[in-house]
């Protein structure tokens, strides 16, 4: 089962919209390039010899990469808003991620004053 940033790419209709967004990576390529990112990550997160600034970083620009996705990709939100569309949701609930990277950012440059 995909990842839901990955199952929301998967959607019927938006592969032309999503391909284009992505620079012409393929649907396939990109969930999976989504998915090895996203154990990466995890990975970078549970470790403790990672420090934390760096594993916020990869997630914040992570984060930043699927909002980016979410914004220029059409039909994931309403015409004139950023309010998400039904098909638009499982990106647009990432956004807790970026609030997650830049904290850990934040924190590890400030631990260190």
């Amino acid at each position: 089962m995909p990842s839901p940033p990955a199952a929301a790419l998967a959607l019927p209709g938006e592969g032309g919209a999503t391909e284009a967004r992505t620079g012409g990576v393929r649907l396939t390529r990109l969930r999976r390039l989504l998915a090895a990112g996203e154990l990466a990550i995890a990975g970078a997160l549970l470790v403790p010899v990672v420090p934390a600034v760096a594993a916020g970083a990869a997630l914040t620009a992570f984060s930043a990469g699927l909002l980016g996705l979410y914004l220029g990709t059409p039909g994931m939100r309403r015409e004139g808003s950023l309010l998400p569309t039904e098909q638009g949701t499982a990106l647009a609930k990432d956004v807790w991620l970026l609030g997650i990277g830049a904290s850990l950012v934040i924190e590890g440059v400030t631990e260190h004053r």
